[in-house]
């Protein structure tokens, strides 16, 4: 559905409703990351993908502990990646 809605040349980013604004960045390898943020919010494609670079990569990715695989729906139990990902959020606001 993604890339229909974006085209056959476009990447699809962002999508706004009434309520909040929905931004999507997709990794190469599919893996996406969605963040939700209020209507008036700038690109947030940036900072999706620093978190995919800075704190996944690095806390799920390298981690020779955690899972290769995560089944659907069951979401990333990793601590690091977790305490990371909130002070990352909390250092934007």
């Amino acid at each position: 559905m993604v890339r229909k809605l974006g085209g056959d040349d476009d990447a699809f980013i962002s999508y706004r409703t009434g309520q909040y604004k929905l931004h999507f960045y997709e990794t190469p390898a599919n893996l996406r990351f969605v963040l939700l943020t209020d209507t008036a919010s700038a690109s947030m494609r940036n900072v999706l993908h620093q978190i995919y670079i800075n704190l996944w990569v690095e806390y799920v990715v390298k981690n020779p502990l955690a899972p290769v695989e995560h089944k659907g729906g069951e979401g990333v139990k990793n601590e690091l990646f977790e305490l990371g990902l909130d002070q990352f959020i909390r250092g934007l606001m």
